[in-house]
C-alpha cells in the first residue's frame, strides 16, 4: 500500500449507491473538496437525494460515464454487479473503490481526522474499518480543534522563515523548536527531541496584524 493525498478538486468522480453508505461517502468526498462529482442512484434514499442535489442522476451509470471518471466509488451493489462496474471503470483507467469489498478495490478509503488542512488518515488496507474508526476516535482526543489554528500559525511562520532566506533544513529545525517551545506535543516525542539546543538560533515569531 502507498498512501497518497489526492486533490479531488482536480478529478472527475462517480459515486454509485442508494443508501446511507452512499450518503456517508458523499459527505466525505465533499469534505475532501470534490468539485466534479456525479451521483448515480436508481432508487436513492430521501436523505441521499437531498444531499446530492443537482448532482443526482436517477439511474445507473453507463460504461461511457464510468470510463470518463478518474475515481469510481461503488456501494450497496451485489458482488457481481460491483464487479461489472469496477471492470468497466478500470478498463478506462479509473481507480475503483467498492464499499466493503477490498478484493474488488484499487484504493482503500481511510478513516480521516481533519483539523483544517491538517489531515490524519488511518488505514487497515480494508481489513478492519472498525479498528480504523476506533483509532481515529482516539487520535481525535489527542489532536483537538486547536490544531487547526496551530497549523495556520506554523504556515505563516514557515512562509516568513523562507522569505528571510532560511533553507529547508533550517525551517525544519525551527519548526521542531517552535512546536517544542509551544508544548504542542509531549516532550519525549521525536519531533521535540529533534529540537535544537538552547544555544541554537531561535525562530522568529510571526508578527500579527
Amino acid at each position: 500500500m502507498l498512501p497518497l493525498v489526492l486533490d479531488l478538486a482536480r478529478l472527475r468522480l462517480v459515486l454509485v449507491g442508494n443508501d446511507a453508505r452512499a450518503e456517508r461517502r458523499l459527505a466525505l468526498l465533499e469534505a475532501a473538496g470534490a468539485a466534479d462529482l456525479a451521483v448515480y442512484a436508481e432508487a436513492p434514499s430521501p436523505a441521499l437525494a437531498l444531499a446530492a442535489g443537482a448532482r443526482l442522476v436517477r439511474r445507473l451509470p453507463t460504461t461511457a460515464e464510468l470510463v470518463a471518471a478518474h475515481i469510481v466509488f461503488i456501494g450497496d451493489r451485489n458482488a457481481a454487479e460491483s464487479g461489472r462496474f469496477a471492470e468497466a471503470a478500470r478498463a478506462g483507467g479509473a481507480l475503483v473503490h467498492v464499499e466493503d469489498e477490498p478484493a474488488l478495490s484499487d484504493v482503500h478509503a481511510p478513516a480521516v481526522l481533519r483539523r483544517g488542512d491538517l489531515l490524519i488518515a488511518i488505514s487497515t488496507g480494508g481489513k478492519s474499518p472498525g479498528l480504523a474508526r476506533r483509532i481515529k476516535g482516539f487520535l481525535g482526543t489527542l489532536f483537538g480543534g486547536a490544531w487547526e489554528g496551530r497549523l495556520d500559525e506554523l504556515a505563516l511562520l514557515r512562509r516568513r522563515w523562507r522569505d528571510s532566506g532560511a533553507d529547508a533544513a533550517t525551517v525544519a529545525q525551527w519548526t521542531a523548536a517552535w512546536v517544542a517551545h509551544q508544548g504542542w506535543l509531549p516532550a519525549d516525542d521525536p519531533l521535540s527531541a529533534a529540537a535544537p539546543s538552547a544555544g541554537a538560533a531561535r525562530p522568529r515569531p510571526a508578527t500579527r496584524h
